[in-house]
């Protein structure tokens, strides 16, 4: 088996969970090493490993300001490593390719819960378009080759993911870990205020990452149909309600002040979960502050280390 991205902070749980499920044999290849933008060199390292099951799980990835400032290479960078992946596999003879997209691919205004056959009503946000259209192309590619070549391959669509290990970098992180990292600042720092982006009434679902590496390795072992499937947790909270619970679990109780300048994104993101449910028996378990409190305590056993908790 190969888990492209196996290191990263949704690769490690996954290829952790493989290993105690009995996968004998897992290959994780390094960025150092493989290129996957790079066509011969993906070529080469599905030849060398010759695994029966890919899991393609690397990415270029961020939260709205990255997406924002690198449309381009987001587009580029995932779209060029699923292309590259898949053709691989497919011309090595490889039995399954799992590719996990993004809530990102759905259309800017699609009805909540979010189903997987509204997919296709519409242009994403604006703000991730890049990655997301190049991420959605990729379930088109998969759905070509199982028609043409009969290549079983699996789709998934995480909601945004949060957890131990995230980006906390403030310059590209995602806003959970953002905001867990200003709240804890502040709080250390006795700041009176913290500034949030947008004007907190965008709405977002969150997975948290043990949840999303359980769903990805069930749907490994148990699904092998051409749809695409939401992985989810079924819970919608406002960008302000979890800037609010985020601030009371730091501890921070100065002013949340919101910069009306910068983008909500999507206006909302909840998704529809039964397909995952029913397919392969996944339903999220972790409860939100549980995950919230997990997560802080990892980033605060990283600060008092020194390590920044960047990455």
């Amino acid at each position: 088996m190969l888990v492209t991205g196996g290191a990263g902070f949704l690769g490690e749980p996954v290829v952790r969970r493989l290993r105690e499920s009995g996968a004998a044999e897992i290959v994780v290849p390094r960025r150092a090493e493989h290129d996957l933008t790079d066509a011969a060199q993906t070529a080469g390292l599905i030849e060398s490993a010759e695994p029966d099951i890919v899991i393609h799980l690397a990415a270029e990835v961020g939260g709205i300001g990255a997406n924002r400032d690198n449309p381009g290479r987001f587009f580029f960078a995932n779209m060029a490593m699923g292309l590259n992946v898949i053709e691989s596999a497919r011309a090595m003879g490889v039995a399954k390719v799992v590719q996990v997209g993004t809530v990102c691919s759905y259309p800017k205004h699609t009805p909540v819960p979010f189903r997987e056959a509204d997919l296709w009503e519409g242009y994403p946000e604006e703000t991730n378009a890049p990655y997301g259209v190049a991420k959605k192309a990729l379930l088109v590619m998969l759905q070509g080759y199982r028609e043409q070549y009969g290549l079983n391959g699996v789709y998934l669509m995480p909601v945004n993911l949060y957890g131990p290990r995230d980006n906390f970098d403030l310059h590209s992180s995602h806003v959970i870990p953002a905001l867990i990292r200003k709240m804890e600042q502040a709080r250390a720092e006795g700041a009176e205020t913290v500034d949030c982006w947008g004007t907190g009434s965008a709405s977002r679902e969150f997975l948290y990452v043990e949840d999303c590496a359980e769903a990805i390795v069930l749907a490994t072992e148990r699904y092998d149909g051409a749809e695409p499937v939401n992985l989810g947790s079924g819970r919608e909270i406002t960008i302000r309600e979890l800037a609010e619970l985020i601030a009371r679990l730091v501890g921070f109780e100065g002013e949340l002040r919101w910069d009306t300048t910068k983008p909500d994104g999507q206006p909302r993101r909840s998704l529809d979960t039964e397909r995952a449910a029913e397919a392969f028996g996944f339903r999220a378990s972790t409860s939100f502050q549980d995950g919230l409190r997990t997560t802080i305590d990892w980033f605060r056993e990283r600060a008092a280390e020194g390590s920044g908790a960047t990455a």
